[in-house]
């Protein structure tokens, strides 16, 4: 039986070519979740300054506009505005 005329560098090339596709697979699974990550902590950032700005601004709660209030509004987003807002609620100066 004679066998298939198949060279080692020939199976060697196929393998690379397998290992790429797969590293290639999995990077775009990973960055295409990261970002989609990145994009949400953004978005809930964007949404908490501007937040804090509309609720000083039209309901005139007495949330100070400073760095006290922005960095955690900046880092944490919508959350942050609820929690300075229950703050200033209860008295505690911000």
């Amino acid at each position: 039986m004679a066998s298939l005329p198949i060279s080692s560098t020939f199976l060697g090339e196929i393998v690379l070519i397998a290992l790429i596709a797969v590293v290639l697979f999995i990077i775009f699974k990973l960055g295409k979740s990261i970002l989609k990550l990145l994009f949400g902590i953004i978005a809930n950032s964007v949404l908490g300054l501007i937040a804090i700005f509309v609720l000083d601004y039209f309901l005139n709660l007495g949330v100070p506009i400073g760095l006290a209030t922005m960095v955690p509004t900046a880092i944490f987003g919508l959350p942050a505005v609820g929690t300075l807002v229950i703050l200033r609620f209860f008295g505690i100066p911000l």
